[in-house]
């Protein structure tokens, strides 16, 4: 979604009047009004009535408009915070898995945008280290699977999303639209290796495994080469596709996404990471809840 389409909309919710909202952003009012119609077409609805007389907010842009406000001002505190501050040179971030998902395109670009010399380096994370890796300082910031065990760190969640069960292909499982936890009971599992609030999320392991997985990169291809069944969240389909396997829907805890920090790292540049990624999630849901 384009934050200057969201800015017009904005003003025309003030103005009221096309021609004066373009006059205030200095641009034409043919041009403006076809920013207003390019947004409304991609949230499939119509934020403002126009007659030869008069423009009115619809119903949609009375429940839409006041979430946007909310958006922008959350990006305008963003390049705030960054004016006159060359920050660090480089963020070290560490991912787990899909980390953001499809929110990485909109988090880089508002970081571009507030923090333009600051360089993003990736570090790869598993479960056995993903909050030692802040606590030691081998990343600055790091994006995890929120299980629980990281009191002494700042964990912020940033996404919830859902379980999927990821099975061998020649499953008698495959073709199923959705499973429940009846459907899997009894069957064995791959063992994920971390925190103990893993295992509460990730299925029963085979009692006396001596191997397991430690990164969620590795699920697939452990499914396709044991024939047991794993756990993931649901964007691990579009992000670890293996032919060998089908993701499908699964009853149970979702994946929670989070944020992890140390506690006393006040550095901006942490802080300008959190806040973009904070205004990425917030314009996904603002496009999200509209589509409903």
């Amino acid at each position: 979604m384009d934050v200057r389409s969201l800015r017009y909309a904005l003003t025309l919710a003030e103005e009221l009047h096309f021609g004066r909202a373009a006059r205030a952003h200095y641009i034409a009012a043919q041009p403006f009004g076809r920013r207003i119609a390019e947004l409304e077409r991609e949230l499939g609805t119509r934020l403002f009535e126009r007659t030869s007389r008069r423009v009115a907010l619809t119903e949609a842009g009375e429940r839409f408009l006041p979430r946007a406000r909310r958006v922008l001002a959350q990006l305008d505190a963003l390049m705030v915070a960054a004016e006159g501050d060359p920050g660090e040179p480089v963020l070290r971030i560490g991912v787990l898995g899909f980390g953001l998902a499809d929110r990485w395109p909109a988090t880089r670009s508002l970081l571009a945008r507030c923090r333009p010399g600051l360089r993003l380096t990736y570090v790869e994370l598993d479960w056995p280290s993903q909050y030692d890796a802040v606590r030691t300082g081998e990343v600055d910031v790091a994006i995890v699977h929120d299980i629980g065990g990281a009191e002494d760190l700042v964990v912020e969640t940033v996404m919830a999303t859902g379980r999927c069960a990821v099975v061998p292909a020649e499953s008698d499982l495959a073709d199923a639209d959705h499973l429940t936890g009846a459907d899997v009971a009894g069957r064995p599992w791959i063992t994920l290796v971390g925190e103990p609030g893993l295992a509460d999320w990730g299925g029963a392991p085979v009692p006396g495994d001596p191997a397991g997985v430690r990164s969620p990169a590795g699920i697939p291809a452990a499914v396709a080469t044991t024939g047991r069944l794993g756990v993931h969240g649901e964007p691990a389909a579009r992000f670890f596709p293996h032919p060998g396997v089908r993701y499908l829907p699964l009853d149970g805890p979702r994946a929670t996404v989070a944020i992890a920090s140390r506690r006393r790292d006040h550095r901006d540049t942490v802080a300008a990471f959190r806040s973009a990624v904070r205004a990425s999630t917030a314009i996904e849901r603002l496009a999200h809840d509209d589509h409903r």
